[in-house]
Parts: structure tokens; sequence; C-alpha cells
């Protein structure tokens, strides 16, 4: 990347810098774990000759760190399709279930916005429709961080909620859904064929705020619409117009792309395919039991949680991980 002329094919230098990202994503963990592995024989040593016992905590703590690390490179490991180094652009969408599906909606944003800010990751409202009571109808999140995407691919579906609902005067138990769904944020060098002025619809409108001052007084917010796949895509979180148009393209390049490999994919598509109906009529990837019981259970990994508010809180990993595990002998079938 030093040398004279490198950025005199423009292509070329950038397919050299996605390789390098990718590369770099792979090879600094296990730098790190080489570094802290190679400390273990000097801290066992000054451990034997410490009598205050302050050298065997550093050893456990090296100790925990090198098992936490090695799990997590073992989890990159399987995340072998180039897509997974990705960014992510992660939907939530209510579903039935009324104002608690709406809440429920919310509180998933708010999950996956605190998992990503516990592993140090970046996030951005890209688009957001509140609900007229509480909660939201719809929102799209950007996640940026190393392997967002292989991470969070296993969190597509419809989750479902039960507890006695807090809208209800009778304090009776509630049912309710709401739909994940995630697309990679594509590398710039990744090209779709799309042909803009036929093909796309182009919306613009008001976005919306919080009122008062927050209120967006020009039309800035852009909505697209490939006409021959009928897929939407929209964005208001920036105020230039020629912002939200740029990401708003990023977007439905992303979930065309997305969407030609489902259709390469049967297993997936017919996951994807469960989604049509975002209640009882379509199945639940995991189930979020706050009352009578405290669980949330994966219905494809059956891991099990009994610390919901926890799991609320961002604490996914452990689905996360069973999920990537569960996944590779579907693979190979």
């Amino acid at each position: 990347m030093a040398a004279p002329g490198f950025w005199d094919n423009q292509l070329k230098a950038q397919d050299l810098v996605a390789e390098l990202r990718r590369v770099s994503l792979e090879m600094k963990p296990l730098k790190d774990i080489r570094l802290r592995a190679d400390d273990l024989q000097v801290l066992m040593e000054f451990a034997q000759e410490d009598a205050s016992g302050a050298s065997t905590t550093e050893l456990l703590q090296t100790v925990a760190w090198l098992e936490t690390r090695l799990s997590d490179v073992e989890l990159q490991a399987m995340l072998s399709q180039p897509e997974d180094s990705c960014n992510a652009f992660l939907s939530v969408q209510a579903g039935e279930g009324g104002t608690d599906a709406s809440d429920w909606a919310a509180m998933l944003l708010r999950m996956y916005q605190r998992w990503a800010e516990d592993r140090g990751f970046a996030t951005e409202i890209i688009d957001i429709s509140e609900a007229e009571e509480a909660g939201i109808r719809s929102a799209t999140l950007a996640i940026r961080g190393g392997y967002a995407f292989g991470f969070l691919k296993g969190e597509i579906g419809v989750h479902r909620l039960i507890r006695i609902s807090p809208f209800d005067a009778a304090a009776r138990r509630q049912t309710s859904f709401a739909a994940v769904d995630l697309i990679p944020e594509l590398d710039d060098d990744v090209i779709i064929d799309i042909d803009w002025e036929r093909d796309v619809r182009e919306d613009v409108f008001r976005s919306s705020g919080a009122g008062g001052q927050k209120v967006n007084k020009t039309s800035s917010a852009i909505r697209l619409t490939h006409i021959p796949t009928n897929t939407v895509v929209q964005c208001q979180n920036e105020r230039s117009q020629h912002k939200n148009r740029a990401l708003a393209r990023k977007m439905l390049q992303a979930k065309l792309f997305k969407m030609e490999q489902d259709k390469r994919d049967a297993d997936l598509a017919a996951k994807r395919g469960e989604k049509s109906k975002i209640g009882f009529g379509g199945g639940s990837i995991r189930t979020y039991t706050l009352q009578p019981q405290q669980q949330v259970k994966d219905h494809r990994t059956l891991a099990i949680s009994t610390n919901p508010a926890k799991v609320l809180d961002g604490a996914i990993n452990e689905f996360i991980e069973a999920y990537l595990r569960w996944r590779i002998p579907q693979q190979r079938s």
C-alpha cells in the first residue's frame, strides 16, 4: 500500500484494502493470544515465589482472559462467508400484539444496541417509526464492528414475548411478536447491477422527530422502492437529502445482494419464508417468557437462559455461540 502508484488503479487498490481488513481481523486476536500465552510461563514462576498471592491472581486472570479469547477466535473461525466480516444493518419490526408488540420491538432494539455497546461496536439509528402509544413500529440500526453481520445472522426471524401486559388494566398475560432482519453493509468494491432510473422509485418526505427544535422542516428523508422485487428501504437519520440517498442506495444494494444469496441457499430461504406472517401463523426462533416462569429459549438450538432481564440487557452471546455451533452440521447436510 505504501508503494508509489498504489492508488492509480482504484478498483485493485480497494480490493487489497478490503483484503487487508479481513486478514487483520483474523490475525490480530491470534497475535494477542500468542503474546499473553508467552507470559504464562513467567507468571507461573512468579506465582511459585510470591507468597502474597498477587502473582497467582494475575496468573488466574490471564488464564481466564485466554479462555475467553480462544472461544471468541473459535467462533470467528466459524464465520467463513465473505460477508460475515462486514458491518450490518439490523431491522426490527413489530408484529401481532398491538401496543405490547410495539413495546416489544423497542425492547429488542435496545437489546441489540446494548450487545453492540458491550462489544465496543458503533451503532447508529438509520430509520425509526415510533408507535402512537408506546414503543416502535419499526427501526433500522447500523452496527459497525468486526464480524457484526456474521455474529448476528442467527438473529434473523420472529421473536416472541410472553408476559403480564403493562398496558392491560386487567393484568392479563399477553403474547407479542416482532421480526428481526439483517443485511450486510457491503464494501464499496462490491457492485450490484441496478438500473436506478428505470427500476427504482424514489420518494422524498419529511423526517420524523421528537418535536420542538428537533423537527426537520425540510424533506430530507429518502425512501427507495426496487420495483421488480418490491424491496423497500428508507433512511432519515441525516439532515442532508444527499447523504440519506447515498446510504439508502447502499442499503438497497445490500438487501438485493442478500436476496440473491438466499435464493441460492434453500434452507435459509425457507427460514426467511417463515417471516411472511409475524405472529401465530409463523414459527418463532426464540421465546422470551417473563411470566409466570423466567426463561429465554431458542427453538433451533434449544439453548436456554433463566435470566431474561440479563438477556434483554444485551447478554445474547450464549445464543449467538449456540447458533453458530448448531449451524455447522446443518451446512454439511
